[in-house]
Parts: structure tokens; sequence; C-alpha cells
């Protein structure tokens, strides 16, 4: 494979937001994201962002049509649908709850120990909801694999 572009991860993902600053400005108090860049866009809307976690990106815009179409939409457009989840290891996942839920998400899951056996792995997960409905795991290892080769 050749090599990603400087600091951009293999794979990332974005998501779209009626009100694109105000997320921004909540996924970095509630989740601990940071701004990389922000991207404004025509009648005060964001065309692009990216935010970061450690080595990942995830990107955030505006969820009105834009010269790419019309199907980018925020869950509380469709009735809470949602396509995707996105899954974020952090440090501590019982301190990252608590900063969510101090900031308003809706926390679907509390933090509970998943351990699918030494020849896999064991983390420690919640599931949380943001302030338009995107759904969120984040997640700490426990153990990872006895055999990683």
């Amino acid at each position: 494979m050749k090599p990603t572009p400087p600091n951009w991860p293999r794979i990332s993902s974005a998501v779209f937001y009626v009100d694109p600053r105000k997320a921004i400005d909540w996924l970095c108090k509630a989740f601990g994201f940071t701004v990389r860049i922000v991207v404004d866009g025509p009648n005060g809307s964001v065309e692009h962002s990216e935010l970061g976690y450690g080595e990942g990106v995830v990107m955030v815009s505006s969820s009105q049509k834009s010269a790419r179409g019309d199907h980018r939409r925020s869950p509380s457009q469709i009735a809470g649908g949602n396509t995707q989840s996105i899954m974020v290891y952090v440090d501590d996942v019982e301190a990252h709850c608590a900063q969510a839920r101090a900031h308003g998400a809706i926390i679907v899951s509390e933090p509970t120990t998943n351990d699918y056996g030494e020849e896999y792995w064991s983390d420690r997960t919640y599931e949380t909801v943001d302030l338009e409905g995107h759904r969120w795991w984040f997640c700490e290892r426990l153990r990872s694999p006895a055999n990683t080769d």
C-alpha cells in the first residue's frame, strides 16, 4: 500500500449535522476531540472540518445540500435513523463516559466488559448518542489476544 497523506489515517469517517458548528464544539467538550481544521461554506455552513482524537480523524460538515448532492443527513433529520456507529478507543472508559454524560450525551449502555476469551480480547465499552442522534461506541482495551501473530 502507498503511504497515506501526512497526519492522515488510512480510514476515517464523516458525520453530518444540521448545526455543525454547535456539534464541533460539543464533540470537543463531551468526547475530547480537537479541531484540526474548519472550512467555512456558504451562509455560515461548514463545508468540511477535521476533528482529531489520537491518530484518528472524524470529518464533520453540514447536512445541507451541497455541490456533491442531497444525501448528507443528520439522524435528527431522518427520524433517528442511523447508518453507522463510530468506535473510538480511549484510555479510561469510565472517565470518558462521565465526561460525555456531564455534557448531555445520552448514554445508551453503561460501561460493560465484553470478554471474548483468551484467544480474542476483552474490552470495556459504552454506547452513547450525541446531540443530533449519531451513535458512538467508546472502548478501553483490557486484554489483547495472547497470540497476536
